[in-house]
């Protein structure tokens, strides 16, 4: 049996300008950079996805120059703003009921961030962070939920990556229906799905840069959207016997950490790396691992770390 670890850990940056952001994203910017792509680099690229950002997310402009000057790196500002990223497919699970929003995320553990970050860029969010200040799920202080999966197909248009979607989302919206609406005004860059829950709805939404944002037949998603699962694709992701599974069990926690919805660490090196159950209207998130859990929530968010590790039979 071989094993495999990784260390999660949980910090709090603020509204991103005191520094603690800074140290922490620079400790990881050697793995990043790489992440960018050939068009990102260049002065032109760089002058559009700009221009992309400011159309699209006003909002967030002055977070972006605040994050970007700290960083102090010539391709930091083309990085932050997520839309010149080469993109990336986990095999996630997720579902929004009566209030709660559960995921599993699946994905190789060197190639996740794995840090848990409560903010305050515009409002409070505590999310799972990834690539420095994306978000691959996550929570406002108005009760709003959010969180990720692949959409399974494999077309690749000019917009953002997910993550600063979710997050954007997360800073400007306080319910289902405004980050719907939000939604429509965003280019994608790659097939996704999102799960979106508030006090009074739970929805998933297909969004990809071929199509306009469609709703889900119910507030469940795994890693298809509105056309037929091959059934390569079947054998690959199990995308509809989990979509099934997780249907059935609703938003059961003890079903999430077993299979079908759990992934056991395999030979392509995946595995469920965590489980999350937000309780957004309570301000409460609990991260769970077979055998362990860690609460966070707004009124009590704990910085610290949890090393947690996966056998692998070979």
């Amino acid at each position: 049996m071989r094993q495999q670890h990784k260390t999660f850990r949980a910090i709090e940056v603020g509204d991103g300008g005191d520094g603690r952001w800074a140290a922490h994203a620079r400790a990881l910017w050697q793995g990043m950079e790489g992440l960018l792509t050939a068009e990102g680099r260049t002065p032109e690229g760089a002058d559009r996805v700009r221009a992309l950002f400011r159309a699209h997310m006003p909002e967030l402009v002055p977070v972006l120059n605040r994050l970007t000057g700290q960083l102090d790196r010539p391709e930091a500002e083309a990085f932050l703003t997520h839309a010149a990223l080469r993109p990336f497919s986990p095999a996630c699970t997720q579902i929004g009921r009566d209030g709660i929003l559960l995921r599993n995320y699946d994905f190789p553990p060197d190639q996740c961030e794995g840090t848990i970050v409560s903010s305050c860029f515009l409002r409070p969010v505590i999310g799972m962070q990834d690539l420095l200040w994306g978000l691959l799920d996550g929570m406002n202080d108005a009760g709003l939920a959010v969180s990720l999966t692949y959409g399974g197909r494999s077309v690749y248009g000019r917009g953002f990556a997910i993550l600063i979607v979710v997050r954007y989302l997360l800073e400007t919206c306080d319910t289902v229906d405004e980050a719907v609406g939000r939604l429509r005004t965003l280019p994608i860059a790659v097939p996704q799905n999102l799960t979106l829950v508030d006090p009074a709805k739970a929805v998933t939404v297909f969004v990809g840069p071929d199509m306009s944002p469609t709703m889900a037949p119910d507030a469940c998603a795994a890693n298809h959207q509105h056309l037929p699962v091959t059934d390569e694709q079947e054998r690959d992701m199990r995308t509809r016997e989990r979509l099934h599974a997780i249907r059935a069990a609703g938003a059961d926690v003890a079903a999430m950490l077993k299979p079908p919805l759990y992934r056991s660490l395999d030979e392509q090196g995946t595995v469920t790396l965590y489980t999350a159950c937000y309780q957004p209207v309570e301000g409460r998130v609990t991260y769970y691992w077979p055998g362990e859990s860690w609460h966070q929530s707004f009124g009590d968010f704990t910085p610290g770390f949890r090393t947690v590790g996966w056998g692998r039979v070979g």
